[in-house]
């Protein structure tokens, strides 16, 4: 049941309308008329450390955001604690606009959740602007490793549980759940290894092999794929791929688990109409953008747009699902 419950938290943004339209319908409210103030940068907080791929997709949206909002957009970069810093900071701060922030689950929904995590933020604390894509979780070995397939890496996780280590980017991030999930599913078990920081961390432990077991996204992979630095075995999504034809699904190798990350972009709660409505329109034009898109596929990400009213139905359908698996993640490692 609550396997189920994790692949309809991934699959349902297949489910959502495309049909919403502008951010704040209500009564007019003209306080951010003349947002942005020249001269008066805004900044948009990355929770997860440069050079992963949250970092790389607020780097590719940046220039076209300046460009629409006639204004210096600074991306600033907070990482720790699986992305609850930077979360933190973006919902503290003033509902005006010069404050948005990148946001992605389960991260953002889970870590309110829990109270062991001590958020001082709820969902309601943000104000969603529109999602950019979904990230497909994928499980790589070194290029040397014994593992050719994923059924042989299962079954040995399986006799000999958490012999073998595995990265993540955080308690409760998509990786974690993920690893929940193939050892619901499958009885697979693997020893987390949780890099706060983000993808880029993760990666550079993989890569100088202190840990056995990449647990990332798509976007994560690809290059590393391509140089020979990583072995993918398996893909956590319904169909292939396109950036990695070769590697079979879980579902293709037996497994029916599907588990991603999902990435949009949000402002604290409370924005002013005529604020949230050029914020919102500029992030559509950005994330849609033909170049923005043609480079988010070439990391191996599949652009996938939901405006912010979309994204906020989205987010509350995953954070009603995700309090139903949460106890999967909350186990002492």
């Amino acid at each position: 049941m609550t396997r189920t419950r994790i692949a309809a938290a991934f699959a349902a943004a297949a489910l959502i309308g495309l049909t919403g339209c502008g951010a704040n319908a209500g009564a007019a409210n003209n306080a951010g008329d003349d947002f942005p103030r020249k001269g008066k940068s805004i900044e948009l907080i990355v929770s997860f450390s440069s050079g992963g791929a949250v970092d790389t997709a607020a780097r590719l949206v940046q220039p076209i955001l300046e460009k629409e909002l006639g204004t210096n957009v600074e991306v600033i970069n907070k990482p720790g604690a699986g992305g609850q810093i930077g979360y933190t900071q973006l919902t503290s701060a003033k509902a005006d606009g010069y404050t948005i922030g990148a946001t992605g689950s389960p991260s953002v929904v889970v870590s309110p959740l829990d109270p062991a995590r001590g958020a001082k933020y709820t969902r309601e604390s943000f104000q969603p602007l529109g999602r950019q894509v979904i990230d497909p979780t994928v499980i790589a070995v070194q290029p040397d490793s014994p593992y050719k397939n994923l059924k042989d890496l299962l079954d040995a996780a399986k006799t000999d549980p958490k012999s073998m280590t595995a990265s993540t980017t955080g308690l409760q991030t998509g990786e974690h759940f993920a690893m929940a999930q193939l050892q619901e599913t499958t009885g697979a078990e693997f020893a987390p290894v949780h890099f706060s920081e983000g993808a880029s961390q993760a990666t550079t432990a993989f890569l100088g092999k202190h840990v056995d077991i990449l647990v990332a996204n798509v976007s994560d992979v690809t290059d590393l794929s391509k140089q020979g630095k990583a072995r993918v075995l398996g893909v956590m999504t319904a169909e292939r791929a396109p950036s990695l034809p070769d590697v079979p699904t879980f579902k293709e190798s037996g497994y029916n688990i599907e588990a991603g990350t999902v990435r949009g972009y949000s402002a604290p709660a409370g924005l002013p109409d005529a604020v949230a409505t050029k914020l919102e329109a500029a992030f559509q034009k950005a994330i849609e953008d033909p170049t923005v898109v043609k480079k988010m596929e070439d990391l191996g990400l599949q652009t996938s747009y939901l405006s912010g009213k979309d994204y906020q139905e989205f987010w509350a359908s995953q954070e009603e699902d995700f309090k139903k698996v949460l106890p999967l993640v909350q186990k002492t490692d």
